[in-house]
Parts: C-alpha cells; structure tokens; sequence
C-alpha cells in the first residue's frame, strides 16, 4: 500500500511538471507572439528574434523563480516570512527579467540588421528604463499571482482528497471496532467468571452483569457519536476493570489520578476504555505476576492530556492487529487533523499511551 501511494504521488508530480513546462511554452509563446499581429513595420528577423528570445527569458527567469519558491517557500504553514520570501523572489526575478530583456535588445540594435524606421521607434522604449521595470513587474507579477493561485487550489484539492480518503478509512475503522471492539474473549470469560461467582456470592454477581450489560450498551450506542464526557468514559473503564479482576484477582492493579477540573470535558467515545483493554489483553494478561494499570488524565493549558500506563513491555502488544489502537489513531486524525497526537512507546518496562487532545 505505501509503495503504491508512494508511486502514485511520483506520477502526479511527473504529470504536474509535464504540464508546468506546456503552460511555460504555450504562455510565454502567446505573449510574445501578440506583437506579430499588433505592430506594424517590423521585419520577420526582428518579429523571430523577439518571440525566440522573449519566450525564452521569460521561461528561463519564471522556471527560475518556480525553483526558489519550491525549495524555500514552506505553503502548508504560510505566514510573514514566507510572503516576504515570495516578495523578494518576484522583485529579483523581475528584475533580471528587464535586464535580459534590455541586454538582448540592445544586442540586436548593434548587431543586428539595419532598423526600419518603426523598429526604430520601438526601441526607444529600451533606453527607458521606467518603461522596462514596469513592464517586467506586469508580466512576472501576472505569472506570480497565477502560479501561487494554482498552487492554492491543488492544495485544497489534494486536501480534499486526503480528508475523503480519511473518512473512508474511518468508515472502516469504525465498522472493524463495532465489530472487534467488544472482544469475545472478554465476554467469555466474563460470563464464565460471573457464572462461578454465583456458588460464591450472588449479589456480587448480579452486580457484575449489570456491569457486563453497561459496558455492552454503551459500547453499542456510543460508537457512532463524536465526543462524550469524560466521567460518562470513566464509568465504563470503572466496569471494565471491575469485571477484569474477577479473573485477574490480585494480579490487576488499577490506579487513577483524575484532576476534577476534566471530568466534563468532551473527547471522543472508547478511547480511554479501548487504551485499558489494551493494557489488559496485551500487557497484564501475558505477565506471570500481574501488574499496575495507571490513568492519568490532566489539563494542560488548552490541552488534555491522556496517559495509560501498564507494566509490561511493548512487543507484547505488537501481536495483534491492533484494530483498537489503530481506531484511536485515525479518529482523532479526522476530528483534530495534526493539533491531536498519540503516541505507543516503552519507558523502563512499561509500556506507556500518550494522548493529547485540543480543547480549543
């Protein structure tokens, strides 16, 4: 799939640059040309120099300044800086477009043949520098406001395109979760253990399908909405781990630290939960000895921030397919674009989930 998309972009760019030069050729051609059915008097040594040359400076200065404007011009962050950099390029390239152009006909009026007396009349313009400077501003300021003009609606379409390719993935992502999310092997067990809590305690085991059946419901009803309060999450984490220690006992430890400030504070449905499962299935579950589950969950400026800690290491939970985890990621891609982050790593045998949602 990535070398696919790799050598898709690797044709659009070569098709791009195809027609780039056509647009060069055909524009600059046309320009230059129009003198041929505007001015009167001119010999067709005079009439060939002036298309040739004048295609082929203002093809050479604005491939040029096309060059500049792709290696140091950053579009998808633009600001001051980088208008100012678009300023001085279209300055210096219209500037050395007049010069050329002034060079090349001065060039002609001493090497070239003899001046009709028309001819005569249109060099004059050459000596007038004024005339020249505004000339060259029109022109490459005209291909400026063009090329950034294009560039403008192929990035908003590439981003069109990239968000439709976003929802699609989600669409899937969300129907591999709805699927996959309520994990049998849980609700197995969960039923086994609740059946021979019975012998044991029954209230406690009627209190744990109540637990059972909330967890169902809201993961049944709350997968399709896009944000949720966190103390509606924490309820059903609070559900998941209590059944979860009827199997793991002494073995699961679970700690919060909740700052009260972020219990009504909205983010997307499952994630929490769907990060615990994680830690469970994929890090407690394959330890021996058990261990610790620790959420954090704080507000930093107008960030909130997500942390799942379990003992354990990482590789444990590199052999599922992680639709879970997977999910998380592109939901917050599409609703946060690159303002939301979650990052997997291991710090001194943890394995350590970070998330950071805008609030803004």
């Amino acid at each position: 799939m990535g070398h696919h998309r790799y050598y898709s972009m690797e044709l659009n760019t070569r098709k791009r640059n195809i027609v780039f030069w056509i647009l060069q050729l055909l524009g600059w051609g046309f320009i230059n040309s129009v003198s041929i059915f505007v001015v009167k008097g001119i010999s067709p040594q005079l009439l060939l120099y002036s298309v040739v040359m004048g295609t082929f400076l203002g093809i050479f200065t604005t491939s040029l300044l096309r060059w500049y404007l792709k290696r140091n011009v950053q579009f998808e962050s633009f600001g001051v800086k980088e208008f100012i950099k678009i300023l001085f390029a279209f300055l210096l390239t219209a500037l050395v477009f007049g010069a050329l152009n002034t060079l090349f006909g001065f060039l002609y009026v001493k090497f070239g043949p003899t001046l009709t007396e028309a001819e005569h009349q249109i060099f004059k313009n050459y000596d007038n520098i004024g005339i020249q400077v505004l000339n060259s501003f029109f022109l490459i300021g005209a291909w400026t406001v063009t090329y950034l003009v294009i560039k403008l609606l192929l990035k908003l379409n590439q981003e069109r395109i990239e968000r439709l390719e976003l929802n699609t993935h989600l669409k899937q992502a969300q129907l591999n979760t709805l699927k996959g999310q309520i994990n049998p092997h849980f609700m197995f067990n969960s039923l086994n253990n609740i059946r021979g809590l019975m012998l044991e305690d029954v209230e406690k085991s009627r209190e744990m399908l109540t637990k059972l059946s909330e967890i169902l419901r809201y993961s049944l009803t709350k997968n399709n909405i896009n944000a949720i309060l966190v103390r509606e999450e924490l309820e059903v984490v609070d559900n998941y781990i209590d059944l979860s220690k009827i199997q793991f006992e002494d073995r699961l430890e679970f700690i919060k630290n909740i700052d009260s400030n972020v219990l009504d504070l909205q983010i997307p449905p499952m994630i929490i939960q769907l990060l615990i499962e994680n830690a469970i299935k994929h890090g407690i579950s394959n330890l021996k000895n058990g261990g610790t589950i620790i959420l954090n969950i704080k507000k930093e400026g107008e960030v909130l921030v997500i942390e799942v800690k379990n003992t354990g290491r990482l590789q444990i939970s590199q052999d599922s397919t992680q639709l879970g985890l997977k999910n998380i990621e592109q939901r917050l891609k599409l609703l946060y674009g690159d303002k939301a982050s979650f990052i997997l790593k291991e710090i001194s045998d943890e394995v350590v989930a970070h998330i950071k949602i805008p609030l803004a």
